[in-house]
């Protein structure tokens, strides 16, 4: 279930909301059940997040004796997926975790405060990324995995070193398991994240890299950036985001968001997916292209990620379990299948459609963006 909070929820210190550079957020998510593992509440990022919660009046706060979470599985049923999805879990990760993996075409490390994302999004590519129940489970080692990082800068293989993008320097993904602002009113971590990116001593150029379907952005203005931060934000043609995008905010939020952040001095990004080909597909990413353009002044720091829609057989089945009522477009038949080096398999558009896709996307986008960067197309 998703809930509105009052705008006292934002931390002490921000910019307030309902400033001029602060719209207020039209969607927070509240966890119906908190489970809070031994360990995380003994991590100090752990008992940051748990005053955070009680500060947002969460109440169904369960503190387990040990660190092993109970089974969340139930029957398999509807009313277990809607459980599972308002379950928020503070946990403490195998240090394994905290072996960054690169993450192309995006970054070259992947770092997470999460996994998992309370919206209702019905590609969720997370479908075919996490197993077990989807609950969101929020990481207590936070400040562990910060004071990781500086063995990881310069030695990334998609932007560090690299012709096309090396003026990035060394990148951290932090979105790529979840919606980081969907949680941030609940945790602080990404606040986190950016501060310790905008004032820690690196040994070269860094960026952290966030993307969101989310507008509650206030916490994140007044925050010394420092310009290392790119908040992306995940938008799409209008029919697609209200069939397909439920629990999140809206399109036109987002963008006001996207406006404030980039007012604030960060460099900004939107990525624009999953682009799919509906009825008028022209006319509606037409105008979703021409409100950017509209969100951020012209000359702005801003870059352009296009990820068309793909699905695979362990996606498909797992989405179809969550959204058995979906009208997203999932048909082999209608698909080409790409495989991976190690015999995985994707359900792609065919070579026509994604050329006739791209080639409207890699000309349309200088002439109502210009100056934006396009990092990729896939």
């Amino acid at each position: 279930m998703t809930a509105l909070l009052a705008p006292s929820a934002t931390p002490a210190g921000t910019v307030p909301p309902g400033s001029p550079l602060a719209p207020v957020p039209s969607r927070l998510w509240i966890p119906q059940r908190v489970l809070v593992t031994r360990s995380a509440a003994e991590r100090s990022h752990g008992r940051r997040v748990l005053a955070r919660l009680e500060a947002a009046g969460v109440d169904a706060i369960e503190m387990l004796k040990g660190d092993r979470l109970p089974n969340l599985r139930g029957d398999g049923d509807r009313a277990a997926f809607m459980a599972a999805k308002d379950t928020l879990a503070l946990v403490v990760p195998a240090p394994s975790k905290r072996e960054l993996q690169p993450i192309p075409p995006s970054a070259d490390w992947r770092v997470d405060l999460a996994e998992g994302c309370p919206a209702h999004c019905q590609y969720c590519y997370l479908a075919g990324s996490l197993g077990g129940p989807p609950i969101t489970r929020v990481f207590a080692d936070l400040d562990e995995v910060l004071d990781g990082l500086d063995s990881y800068v310069g030695h990334g293989a998609v932007t560090s070193g690299t012709l096309e993008r090396g003026g990035e320097g060394t990148t951290f993904e932090a979105s790529c398991y979840t919606d980081p602002l969907a949680i941030e009113h609940l945790t602080g971590g990404l606040s986190r994240m950016v501060e310790h990116f905008g004032t820690h001593d690196w040994a070269g150029p860094v960026q952290l890299r966030a993307t969101t379907k989310f507008d509650d952005v206030a916490g994140l203005l007044a925050l010394p950036h420092g310009g290392r931060t790119r908040l992306r934000f995940s938008v799409n043609a209008a029919s697609v985001a209200r069939r397909f995008e439920g629990a999140t905010a809206q399109v036109p939020a987002r963008l006001r968001a996207l406006s404030a952040v980039a007012a604030a001095g960060y460099p900004v990004g939107v990525t624009i997916a999953p682009i799919i080909p509906v009825e008028g597909w022209r006319e509606q990413y037409a105008e979703l292209v021409d409100g950017i353009a509209a969100a951020v002044p012209a000359g702005h720091d801003l870059t352009v990620e296009c990820i068309t829609h793909r699905f695979t057989p362990g996606s498909k089945e797992t989405l179809l379990d969550w959204y058995p009522r979906t009208k997203l477009e999932m048909d082999e038949a209608r698909r080409t299948t790409k495989r991976g080096k190690f015999g995985s398999v994707k359900h792609v558009y065919p070579r026509d459609t994604m050329a006739e896709l791209r080639g409207w996307f890699e000309r349309e986008l200088p002439e109502r963006l210009p100056g934006a960067r396009l990092l990729y197309w896939t």
